[in-house]
């Protein structure tokens, strides 16, 4: 009876433990049907931790996606815009490249000009600084000139040796005094010896009258010679002009 009781103690025990052997390879083979109470803990955060990394995945993902969209629209607006601020500031650059051109020929203009008057003012200054000084110095040239008119040819003899020899210095005297004063731009002219004509520009004329076979307005008599400086009347001469009519 003990024997027998044994054995079929041994027996169902035999049989469980084989019944739990083939569950547990089971469960070994097929990880669907684990149980996760029979999981340890640290596989069981992790596991969970993995489906929820992957749920914020994917709805990051979504709402990358649905970003990505909306960046997809606005960019072809943001690019037109920022073409078109680019384009207006690259116009007003243009605009204001333009202008400092203008402002800087003008300014190159102006400063020719300014250096053409002041060479001129400078040039004008030289030529006509000693201008009172030559009106002073003409009188004397007239006093020469009247000196040497006061002698008449006619006395100009062998006999008068004296006198034809003071002439002559007197004569060589106003020559290289009127080179002399040439060289300065102060130069000495008689309208009657070339017979000109009238010009109220140098000419004073003193007195009209006719003259037979010569032109109305022709300088016929010069009472005082006239000086110019440099171009410029210093004095005009005192004439006197035919009228015939």
């Amino acid at each position: 009876m003990i024997q027998r009781s044994i054995l079929r103690s041994s027996r169902a025990l035999s049989s469980r433990v084989q019944s739990q052997s083939a569950a547990a390879s089971l469960r070994q083979s097929s990880p669907f049907l684990t149980r996760p109470s029979t999981l340890p803990p640290s596989i069981s955060r992790t596991a969970s931790r993995w489906y929820s990394d992957a749920a914020e995945a994917k709805q990051e993902n979504t709402s990358n996606g649905a970003e990505a969209k909306t960046n997809g629209d606005a960019q072809p607006a943001a690019n037109a815009a920022e073409t078109e601020k680019l384009r207006t500031e690259l116009e007003a650059k243009n605009q204001e490249v333009v202008d400092l051109k203008d402002k800087y020929l003008r300014s190159v203009a102006d400063f020719r000009n300014l250096q053409e008057r002041t060479k001129r003012e400078i040039q004008s200054a030289k030529d006509f600084a000693l201008s009172r000084f030559a009106k002073d110095l003409v009188e004397s040239v007239d006093n020469l000139d009247r000196a040497l008119l006061t002698v008449p040819r006619e006395a100009l003899t062998p006999e008068n040796k004296d006198l034809v020899t003071l002439h002559d210095g007197l004569k060589m005297t106003e020559t290289i005094l009127m080179q002399t004063l040439k060289k300065h731009g102060l130069e000495r002219f008689d309208p009657s010896v070339e017979k000109e004509k009238f010009d109220p520009n140098v000419h004073e004329a003193v007195f009209m009258a006719p003259q037979q076979g010569k032109e109305d307005g022709t300088v016929f008599f010069t009472q005082q010679k006239g000086f110019l400086l440099n171009g410029r009347v210093l004095r005009a001469a005192k004439v006197g002009v035919v009228k015939n009519e």
